[in-house]
C-alpha cells in the first residue's frame, strides 16, 4: 500500500475515529463519576445506619493514622456521603475527586491487611478519581454550567 493512499485514506478516518470517541468524553467522564460517587456513597450509608458498628470499626480494625477514632469515623463517614454526591453533580468536582482519593488512600492504609481483590478495586477507584482530578468531570458538569455563569457574570460587570 502506497504512502498516498494511507494519507488520503487513513488520515480522515483516524480523524473521524478521534471525533467520535472526543464526542463520548462527556459520557465517559460521567459514567466514570457515577460509578465511584455509587461505591463511596453507599458505604458511607453503611457506616451511618449503624454507628456503633462504625465506631467499634474504627476503634479496632481501622487504624487511621494521627485522627481518634471517633473523628476519624465522622470525618470519613461525612466525605463518603458529602463527596460523591459532589463528584456526581460534577460540582467542584476535582475538589471533590481528590478528597475521595484521600478518603480511599486512607481506607488502604488503614486496613492491616486488605484482600487483594479489594486492593485492586482500590486501584481502580484511584485511577478514576485521579483520571477526574486531572482531566476534569466533563462537560456534563455542573462546573461547565457555573464556570459559564461567572464568566458571563463577569463580563456584566
Amino acid at each position: 500500500m502506497s504512502r498516498a493512499i494511507l494519507i488520503r485514506y487513513g488520515l480522515p478516518f483516524c480523524e473521524r475515529f478521534a471525533g467520535v470517541l472526543n464526542g463520548l468524553q462527556p459520557l465517559a467522564a460521567l459514567m466514570a463519576r457515577a460509578y465511584v460517587a455509587q461505591v463511596f456513597f453507599l458505604s458511607g450509608l453503611t457506616k451511618l445506619r449503624d454507628w456503633s458498628v462504625t465506631l467499634a470499626l474504627f476503634q479496632d480494625e481501622y487504624k487511621v493514622p494521627l485522627l481518634p477514632p471517633e473523628i476519624a469515623a465522622v470525618m470519613g463517614t461525612t466525605g463518603e456521603l458529602v463527596l460523591p454526591v459532589l463528584l456526581l453533580l460534577g460540582l467542584f468536582g476535582r475538589f471533590a475527586a481528590l478528597g475521595l482519593s484521600v478518603v480511599n488512600a486512607v481506607a488502604v492504609l488503614s486496613l492491616a491487611e486488605i484482600a487483594p481483590a479489594a486492593l485492586q478495586l482500590h486501584i481502580t477507584w484511584g485511577i478514576l478519581l485521579a483520571a477526574l482530578a486531572v482531566f476534569g468531570c466533563g462537560r456534563w458538569a455542573a462546573d461547565t454550567l457555573v464556570w459559564a455563569w461567572l464568566v458571563n457574570w463577569k463580563k456584566s460587570v
